[in-house]
């Protein structure tokens, strides 16, 4: 069987002007991040990783800031678009690694609605782990938030082993 792995990294800082989204998922009570779309940095990672795989640009050259469709979009239906491309070339997400590194909010509550809904937007599995950076860098002075992503894609059986 043929497979490929994709990596994929998002960072936005605080200072949004709508809710903080996260892995499709509105964290109550919580700031904002800014991005032209809905800035939620775990669905970009997570849609780096599919276009990584698939050998394709990433999701900032497929829907860039310069356009205004993508102001204010969800980044759900971006990734829905993503999905839609990797079954169109023929392969399926086998599954996806997400790791969120957060000080601020606490996450852990929202952690299993965020693996569902991103799993049943990419028809695969996926798992979500928050981590605190413990003060170090950016993000762990509360600047922002940053997510890594790593999926596999499964292709057809093949005969042939190049």
């Amino acid at each position: 069987m043929d497979l490929r792995v994709g990596l994929g990294f998002d960072v936005h800082a605080f200072g949004g002007d709508g809710p903080l989204v996260l892995g499709g998922v509105t964290i109550p009570d919580a700031r904002g991040l800014v991005g032209h779309s809905d800035a939620d940095v775990v669905t970009h990672a997570l849609a780096d990783a599919l276009l990584g795989a698939l050998g394709l640009p990433d999701l900032g050259t497929l829907f860039p800031a310069s356009d205004q469709r993508y102001r204010g979009a969800s980044s759900v239906a971006l990734l829905r678009d993503v999905a839609d491309r990797v079954g169109d070339a023929g392969w399926r997400v086998g599954n996806v690694d997400v790791v969120i590194a957060a000080e601020q909010p606490r996450l852990a509550e929202h952690i299993g609605a965020m693996a569902t809904l991103l799993g049943s937007t990419i028809g695969g599995v996926v798992s979500v782990k928050p981590k605190r950076t413990e003060g170090v860098g950016a993000v762990g002075r509360g600047e922002g938030i940053a997510a890594w992503a790593v999926a596999l894609l499964h292709g057809r059986e093949t005969s042939d082993s190049t």
